[in-house]
């Protein structure tokens, strides 16, 4: 009977409109992303312009598309040196073609912002847990540009720059980059030109700024040991696995080749003497040019990129036999990263995207001033 008489109050007490029972209003950010949602669901279209990798990236996309399947996706994919020139070319004819862009460090940087054609990111999170920096690693959101507003970076994975040539090195015998610079390696080093658009831009600053190693490492590398050039990634790698160099400094697709049977491998440095260092790799940041013809899906798709459901999706399609990425978020498993270039809790990493890193002139000329040294010297 009590109960009765307790229920009775319970749903007088609703039915006269008091605080018992009223609905509670939503949070803000819920009807910000509710709204949004709507409001990109009308745009029913997005454009993203990719790196194109092996289709991890549109491989994302394609995720989203099938979580929204009111919007549209259509993807533009290739490497920054291809995009870049698109881009600001699109945009001179009056065509405003991207929502948003999703590459490496260099072309975000060197061209998309400093063209200033980017709005700021950080106005479009909207999700508390993309929004609560203990999610992210180092207790906060990284930027690679001084505003800290622009370039919002999303990887952050153990560099890997050096890779050799199976048949002609013992891995096991290396434990540091300075002995690399040994006479025993002169001549038998390759390395992609650091003057053109590539990882080597970003292995350049980590080597630059890593306490161990510095300009020093840098001029004598180019310097003295009779280091060989490529600007084409192909060549590079079939340098390396006809046994012609011994050593590649910024080769790519190593692994992928490894797995065709040619004699190349990357040159496991997870021991060696000097720190590490993480970077974004080629597909690690994101951006948004000015003027996106669907904002709203721009918005949308952001901040499920950068949920821990998107960054989970994301880790399981880009982490191959051949590829590995890992989230700067610190609350998504890890297990399909490979164990031995995870990132290691307690382990002290060099961002090479920091913003007081990325201006290029003075390692560009410390780079050009050693070539030009080393060829002196012959």
């Amino acid at each position: 009977m009590k109960d009765l008489i307790a229920s009775l109050i319970i749903f007088c007490a609703c039915a006269w409109g008091t605080n018992i029972c009223a609905a509670q209003p939503k949070p803000s950010w819920q009807s910000e992303w509710e709204k949004t949602v709507r409001a990109a669901k009308k745009e029913a279209k997005l454009s993203l312009y990719l790196y194109g990798g092996e289709g991890e990236l549109s491989a994302v996309a394609q995720l989203f598309e099938k979580k929204y399947p009111e919007i549209h996706v259509t993807t533009v994919t290739g490497r920054g040196s291809q995009l870049a020139p698109r881009i600001m070319a699109e945009r001179r004819a009056g065509n405003f073609l991207v929502d948003v862009y999703i590459g490496g460090s260099t072309t975000p940087y060197e061209v998309l912002y400093r063209a200033k054609i980017l709005d700021p990111f950080r106005d479009v999170l909207i999700l508390p847990e993309i929004l609560d920096e203990s999610k992210w690693w180092q207790g906060r959101h990284h930027y690679m540009d001084p505003e800290n507003k622009y370039i919002f970076i999303f990887l952050g994975n153990v560099s890997q720059y050096l890779s050799y040539h199976t048949k002609s090195v013992d891995s096991g015998q290396l434990h540091s980059y300075w002995e690399l610079l040994r006479p025993n390696w002169k001549g038998k080093i390759l390395s992609r030109d650091p003057k053109i658009s590539g990882s080597q831009r970003i292995g350049l600053r980590m080597f630059y700024y890593t306490p161990e190693l510095g300009a020093e490492f840098i001029r004598r590398l180019y310097g003295e040991m009779d280091v060989t050039l490529s600007q084409d990634i192909r060549q590079a790698t079939d340098w390396l696995a006809s046994g012609k160099f011994a050593i590649c400094f910024f080769c790519s697709e190593i692994l992928k080749a490894k797995n065709q049977g040619l004699a190349v491998d990357e040159l496991p440095t997870a021991r060696w003497k000097e720190s590490r260092a993480i970077s974004s790799g080629n597909m690690g940041s994101v951006a948004l040019p000015s003027q996106p013809p669907n904002p709203n899906a721009a918005r949308l798709f952001v901040n499920w990129l950068l949920s821990r459901e998107g960054q989970t999706a994301f880790q399981r399609a880009a982490n191959t036999s051949t590829n590995s990425e890992e989230s700067m978020r610190v609350d998504i498993s890890k297990e399909m990263v490979r164990a031995d270039i995870r990132r290691i809790d307690g382990v002290k990493y060099l961002l090479a995207e920091r913003p007081e890193f990325m201006n290029m002139v003075p390692i560009y000329d410390l780079v050009s001033k050693a070539l030009a040294q080393g060829k002196d010297g012959k």
